[in-house]
Formats: structure tokens, C-alpha cells, sequence
């Protein structure tokens, strides 16, 4: 039995994490085999490279290292703990995956989407989530909700300046029309329970009934 491979994209403050965290919860309750995880990190290899690359105090790291140890990190995670779970017939929810280094790296860096997709062909090998959630915020919004989070760490990524987070948030537009089949819009301006409502109903159709159909 083949799984489902789930992934939550967005910008910094779209809240995906939370609403990842609930959805798992949820489908456990209902009896499904659900692995949440998360990039970059996931393992223990995966999460120390994570250290390197948001670590606040690394603001010399030029955009291809960046790029270099995101697929790095990407394709340990995948063969250790995304596939062989695919391969046991679970639902893998993972936040972020490819998409996230198209927009960050490949746009808000300059580095090209085309060029940093190559480079993460090379460690996915062809292996694309079956549907991706695509939370929409406003990078101002976004950046307000990290703002008033107190609790939060702040990584490197918070550190980048407004015009970066809208050239993100660019970037996952050009993503939606690129790949509309498999791209899903959420609007995460919404309450935390609207939003959840809204996942489920998009995700209705690809979560498997008892008898393992879709």
C-alpha cells in the first residue's frame, strides 16, 4: 500500500506548523497512521545541519551554501524517515519540502527556481508530495504574528528585511500557477478553526477511506 505524502508551505507566520500539529492529532484519533515531521530537520543528521543554516549568528552564509545544505538536509530526511514511511502506507505530513527552497532560495535569493530545483532533483530523485497546502498570509501579517509571539526562537530567516518575505511570498504565487494541480490555497488570515476546516475539506478528497481508496 502506497502512503500519501502531505506537504504545508508558506511564509514565515502562516501558522502551518500549528495547524500540521492538530491535523496529525486529528487523523490519529481517526484511526489513521500519520507521521508529522519537518524540514530542514526530521532526524538527528537533518537537525544539526538545521543549527547551521538558522543560526542567527551565520549571516556571512552566501544563497548557494544555503541552497547546497537545504537539499542536503532534504534528502537525508527523505530517505530515512519520509520514504520507508510512504512505503508502510502512512499519511506523512511534513512541513515544508522542495517548494520552500524554490522560494526562498531560488527567488528571494536570486538564485534561479529552475537551477535550485535541478539541485533538489538530485537529492529527491523525482519524489513529489502527492498535494501541497499553500498557506496564505501577507508577509506584513506574517511578520506581526512572529512579532507578537514572544515565545517563539528567532532564527536567521527573521533576521531578512520586509522586501525579502514579499519576494517569498511572490515566488509561492508563481509556485500556485506552476503547479495548480497539486498546490492548494488556504487562506490563513482566518481563524486557527477556519483554517482547519478548510484543510480537511481540501484534503478530502486525497485521505484515503477505511477501505483505503481514494
Amino acid at each position: 500500500m502506497k502512503g500519501l505524502f502531505i506537504t504545508f508551505e508558506g511564509g514565515e507566520g502562516a501558522g502551518k506548523t500549528s495547524i500540521l500539529q492538530a491535523l496529525s492529532q486529528k487523523l490519529q484519533q481517526e484511526g489513521y497512521d500519520v507521521l508529522a515531521t519537518r524540514e530542514p530537520g526530521g532526524i538527528e543528521i537533518a537537525e544539526k545541519i538545521r543549527q547551521i543554516i538558522l543560526d542567527p549568528a551565520h549571516t556571512a552564509m552566501d544563497g548557494r551554501t544555503e541552497a547546497l545544505l537545504y537539499a542536503a538536509a532534504r534528502r537525508q530526511h527523505l530517505v530515512e524517515k519520509v520514504l520507508p514511511a510512504l512505503k508502510q502506507g502512512k499519511i506523512v505530513l511534513c512541513d515544508r519540502f522542495v517548494d520552500s527552497s524554490l522560494a526562498y532560495q531560488g527567488h528571494a535569493r536570486g538564485l534561479g527556481i529552475e537551477e535550485v530545483f535541478q539541485i533538489n532533483q538530485f537529492a529527491i530523485e523525482n519524489c513529489m508530495p502527492d498535494v501541497t497546502l499553500f498557506f496564505d498570509i501577507s508577509p506584513e501579517e506574517g511578520l506581526q504574528r512572529i512579532a507578537a509571539n514572544k515565545g517563539r526562537e528567532q532564527n536567521r530567516l527573521d533576521l531578512e528585511k520586509l522586501d525579502f518575505h514579499q519576494s517569498v511570498y511572490e515566488a509561492y504565487q508563481m509556485l500556485i500557477k506552476k503547479f495548480p494541480e497539486r498546490i492548494h490555497v488556504i487562506d490563513a488570515s482566518q481563524s486557527f478553526e477556519t483554517v482547519q476546516k478548510d484543510v480537511l475539506a481540501k484534503l478530502h478528497p486525497y485521505i484515503p477511506d477505511s477501505n483505503g481508496d481514494r
